[in-house]
């Protein structure tokens, strides 16, 4: 959905994958429709549900082929069920993945700061999987949550490098609030915060996502 976020994704499964030649890779279809509505304008009462046209775009990638399905946008995964109801193909919960993943990585941790859209935060998508696995979950206030939106939409426009400061500065203050693990809970983030940048480590939900496509898309994890 997001272009950006799209690329990313992309790059990070290429790069991921040990390979030595071009058919070593996987292959990969991919359907970037940024036409989709706003996630966040409708989980927040403000916009058009996005579910008619993401079932539609993942009948696209069933009919063209895929064995299966993963979306790089996080707050999408508010309508998850939905869609895998509108297809006979798996579809990856990156959400699922990343707390999974956390989890076991990070086996004495006890609280992570969640760093996501404004949808994502307020429909607890990452607060019930990490709880789940026994973590408890901090976020930004209410004046970095809308700094933090500004970033993702600043990103969302091709302003990487303005916005760049303002993501750090609300990942330092979640650690400040009792953040032992921070989660990059938007596709957008990891554009523009990464691991050094912050004193504790930074989790990025796309980076778990290319690992499980690749491990699946291998067999060697099943769905």
């Amino acid at each position: 959905m997001g272009p950006e976020a799209t690329i990313d994704l992309f790059a990070k499964i290429v790069r991921s994958t040990k390979a030595s030649r071009d058919q070593d890779h996987l292959r990969i279809i991919v359907d970037n429709n940024p036409k989709i509505p706003d996630r966040q304008k409708a989980i927040l009462g403000g916009g058009p549900s996005p579910l008619p046209f993401l079932v539609k775009t993942a009948r696209n990638l069933e009919a063209a082929g895929a064995d299966f399905i993963v979306m790089p946008c996080n707050t999408a995964h508010y309508w998850i069920e939905e869609m895998r109801k509108s297809v006979r193909i798996p579809i990856v919960d990156m959400i699922k993945e990343t707390a999974e993943e956390i989890a076991k990585s990070y086996p004495s941790l006890r609280t992570v700061g969640i760093l996501a859209a404004t949808g994502t935060v307020q429909s607890g998508l990452y607060q019930r999987h990490l709880n789940r696995v026994g973590i408890k979950s901090v976020t930004p206030s209410n004046e970095d949550q809308m700094a933090l939106m500004q970033v993702i939409y600043s990103v969302k426009a091709g302003d990487l490098l303005r916005c760049s400061a303002a993501a750090v500065q609300v990942g330092r203050r979640t650690v400040d609030a009792g953040a032992e693990v921070v989660i990059a809970g938007c596709t957008e983030i990891p554009l523009v915060l990464t691991p050094g940048d912050l004193p504790v480590p930074l989790v990025d939900a796309t980076q778990v996502l290319a690992a499980r496509t690749i491990e699946i898309a291998q067999g060697s994890l099943s769905l």
